[in-house]
């Protein structure tokens, strides 16, 4: 069965059929619905499923508020509302303050050397905590060289003796595993200041040109962590005001 034209409601044959904007057009009767032009479809134009030319195809235009009294005390009477909702979030707030940090490059650069610092000064009381052992292990040895001269100390010298029986006894507890180590230092090299650098930061250390650099540990590709020979100062520096001796 053959539809019917969307404008003259008669019967439409394929022969002279158009199917646009969802309707069946006669090809005489697709023309623009202001100025009647015949149209086709190459140069209509479609708004609200009727064909247009190029010519009279509605555009929306912007509309004009005139200034009147009534719109400024609208105006007014919605940015007083806003301040009063200000207001009301500002004392729901008070005492609630929160600074948020954002996490930049310089505070990701300060919290490594932080935890460089903090993994340095770990293991150098990690050492001194092992230097009475090793004292009282060689007084322990002395001791028995004077009683038994000529006998080398064995192991079951060392042996403490056997503890007495105790029914209430605790496990002792599981050493802490110590944290992962702080960068081994530059084995041998010295380095010395080519430019003269003033500290900026309370973790870093100030130098001349020609001062020599030792007990380096590479941080990153652009700052170290060492002490000035001539101040014996330490802290860290940026990689490229040094040289290698």
């Amino acid at each position: 069965m053959n539809p019917l034209c969307s404008r003259c409601n008669l019967v439409v044959y394929p022969t002279e059929k158009i199917n646009c904007l969802d309707k069946y057009w006669h090809s005489r009767c697709f023309r623009c619905e202001t100025c009647n032009m015949s149209l086709n479809m190459k140069n209509y134009k479609g708004f609200a499923k009727r064909p247009y030319c190029n010519a009279h195809y509605p555009r929306a235009n912007f509309t004009c508020v005139a200034d009147t009294p009534e719109n400024i005390r609208l105006k007014q009477q919605s940015k007083m509302q806003s301040q009063v909702l200000y207001k009301e979030d500002f004392e729901k707030n008070r005492g609630k303050s929160f600074t948020v940090v954002t996490d930049t490059p310089e505070l990701q650069r300060l919290k490594k050397s932080q935890d460089q610092i903090s993994n340095i000064k770990y293991h150098e009381e990690f050492e001194k905590s092992k230097t009475p052992h090793l004292q009282e292990d060689v007084e322990k040895t002395r001791t028995y060289q004077q009683q038994h001269p000529g006998n080398p100390p064995s192991a079951a010298a060392y042996q403490p003796p056997a503890a007495s029986q105790n029914y209430h006894y605790e496990p002792a507890p599981e050493p802490v595993r110590p944290a992962a180590a702080a960068p081994p230092p530059s084995a041998g090299k010295r380095y010395r200041a080519v430019y003269d650098y003033a500290a900026a930061d309370e973790d870093e250390v100030s130098f001349v040109d020609g001062d020599v650099i030792v007990d380096v540990q590479q941080i990153d590709e652009g700052w170290m962590y060492g002490r000035v020979e001539r101040t014996n100062q330490q802290g860290m520096l940026p990689a490229n005001y040094v040289e290698a001796i």
